[in-house]
């Protein structure tokens, strides 16, 4: 999974000649070919993050973590003097590489530059949570330049919303009705996933809804995935009968061919 991702991290990672734009921005690659823009840089405690905009979708890559067990992964960021807060990953097939559910909300909070304190929960040997604590340099234009090539805002009222997303998605009194049911799109992947963000109405559609990511990028489940939000309803637990109340919510959705 995502050997494309990795292999573009390390070809990167090798020729920073290559994408050196300013001295005191991230390292930044084009590749006209592949309609592709990538963003990076490396630490000495060995960690490596990427943001990729590739034909309009956007992804970004944390390299060099703690092997995960699992193919979800949880990691716990720190911003400067912010309080921290759990974002969700996706391991790949190194172990040691993961992508991000959110990857325009990090673009704008990593391009800000500064201290970051990235904690891995059970990551250290003995089964400790461990933690990185790096210096980011900030973004002036490369990051800029990935968000602005997918067609991503540079500033975006949600983040702080979908910072305080639960794990299942939804806000607490509010449940699906009719959750999300995409049909397996006319493609030549076997699998992948997309995590979607989209906005309540007050009769439980949804609405201004966002691919936040997708992969694999040309797989058509973005698309698929929008075309089920239509269909889609939510209901108001807290005050049942009761009209949705306004709220960003979000939501995985996993493809696998049918056997």
């Amino acid at each position: 999974m995502n050997r494309p991702l990795i292999a573009l991290l390390a070809c990167a990672v090798a020729l920073p000649a290559l994408a050196q734009d300013a001295p005191a921005d991230w390292d930044l690659v084009r590749d006209p070919a592949k309609k592709s823009v990538l963003a990076f840089t490396v630490f000495d405690v060995g960690l490596s993050v990427a943001f990729r905009c590739v034909d309009g979708s956007l992804n970004t890559v944390i390299a060099g973590l703690p092997a995960s067990r699992q193919d979800r992964r949880t990691l716990q960021l720190g911003f400067q003097d912010r309080p921290p807060y759990d974002s969700l990953w996706t391991a790949t097939t190194d172990r040691t590489v993961a992508v991000g559910d959110y990857p325009a909300m990090l673009a704008r909070d990593f391009r800000e530059g500064g201290s970051l304190k990235l904690t891995v929960p059970g990551g250290a040997p003995d089964g400790r949570n461990l933690r990185y604590d790096v210096e980011l340099p900030a973004s002036n234009g490369a990051i800029d330049e990935v968000l602005t090539s997918c067609g991503r805002p540079l500033v975006d009222p949600r983040d702080e919303i979908m910072a305080a997303i639960p794990d299942s998605g939804l806000p607490v009194g509010m449940d699906w009705a009719r959750p999300p049911r995409p049909s397996f799109p006319n493609t030549n992947y076997a699998s992948g996933f997309v995590v979607t963000t989209c906005l309540t109405t007050p009769d439980g559609r949804l609405d201004d809804c966002v691919v936040e990511m997708e992969h694999p990028h040309d797989s058509g489940f973005g698309e698929a995935t929008l075309r089920s939000t239509r269909r889609a309803r939510l209901r108001n637990t807290a005050q049942p009968g009761q009209p949705v109340p306004p709220q960003l919510v979000s939501f995985r959705t996993n493809f696998r061919q049918p056997q």
